[in-house]
């Protein structure tokens, strides 16, 4: 109602000034019979409400559409009215519909084909890098260049896992396989996968956890944040002989694991957005190898898991991040 009264206000003062400039013209002629010129008057105005009453009536539905916006597409329900604008404005919609969904379709037909390429890509990657393992793996330990190729193979190896895992948030709900996880495991697992990064950047794991300590969530997901969160913590405290600490616990009804590193902290200017995507922030200056998206991941699989994250840091000091499992 209030959007046909604000559309046809213009028009309300049109007719009445038409009328006033009416009335005006006779009286200026010398009729002056007040009466008369008032039942005009009034009488031009009954009828102009009688056309606002059809006009109303007959378009209510295209008025109540207008003023009541959608929250999504499948909402979308056709008019019923007959009446020319309704049916012009239905005719315009549904082809704009159709061209959005025509473009919406093509650009998830290229981020599937997109998708494809990548897993394909990766897998394809480590059949060389397996080799390469393999040729390695048996070849003496005191060569520094053996070493170096073994830590290298170990750091590609864990970056097509993070392209495979980040190209399969997109299907999250479908690789998602809720059970009960233990963290310790879980812990030992990664730690075990980052052994050759630990020592190469002299940084040392201790593991403070029961093993009664479960959860329920996705123990590959789990297991591939914590392979992140120690990246991170291990990338950030490099060459200072400190321990990372990966804890668990119970604190009310809920079950935290940590993971609390020594390292050189986060500015307090940049704790608000170290969950953006390719932020690296002050650190990233310092610390090349940052590419902003290993916190941003853990947040996006957290999210999904229904699991909370927080992080807390003193710059120069070193951060703690905490994951809630609600029990």
């Amino acid at each position: 109602m209030k959007l046909f009264m604000r559309e046809h206000l213009a028009l309300t003062c049109w007719v009445v000034v038409i009328l006033i400039t009416v009335v005006g013209v006779f009286w200026y002629d010398g009729y002056d019979h007040m009466l008369t010129a008032v039942y005009a008057v009034s009488l031009g105005l009954f009828l102009y409400a009688g056309y606002l009453t059809y006009r109303y009536m007959s378009h209510r539905a295209f008025y109540t559409r207008m003023t009541q916006p959608m929250n999504s597409l499948n909402e979308f329900v056709p008019l019923e009215e007959m009446v020319p604008l309704s049916v012009a404005l239905e005719k315009l919609l549904d082809s704009q519909y159709g061209h959005y969904h025509a473009h919406l379709h093509r650009l998830e037909q290229r981020q599937q084909e997109y998708l494809t390429f990548m897993n394909q890509w990766v897998h394809q990657m480590k059949t060389p890098l397996s080799v390469i393992e393999l040729t390695v793996q048996d070849e003496e330990d005191d060569d520094p260049r053996l070493r170096s190729i073994r830590e290298e193979t170990d750091q590609m190896r864990r970056g097509l896992e993070t392209v495979l895992y980040v190209a399969r948030l997109d299907t999250f709900e479908q690789d998602f396989s809720v059970e009960p996880v233990t963290l310790k495991a879980a812990g030992e697992e990664a730690i075990h996968e980052l052994k050759r990064f630990f020592i190469r950047n002299h940084v040392y794991p201790e593991i403070q956890m029961d093993a009664s300590l479960i959860v329920q969530s996705d123990a590959k997901w789990i297991r591939f944040v914590i392979v992140q969160l120690l990246s991170n913590a291990i990338k950030y405290s490099s060459g200072n002989g400190q321990k990372i600490y990966l804890r668990a616990y119970k604190a009310d009804r809920s079950i935290i694991l940590e993971v609390q590193d020594q390292g050189a902290g986060i500015p307090k200017s940049d704790l608000n957005r170290v969950f953006q995507p390719f932020f690296t922030g002050e650190n990233g200056r310092h610390f090349k190898e940052s590419t902003g998206m290993g916190l941003y991941i853990v947040k996006e699989v957290l999210t999904r898991m229904n699991h909370r994250i927080d992080l807390e840091s003193v710059y120069g000091e070193g951060t703690t991040v905490r994951i809630t499992f609600s029990v």
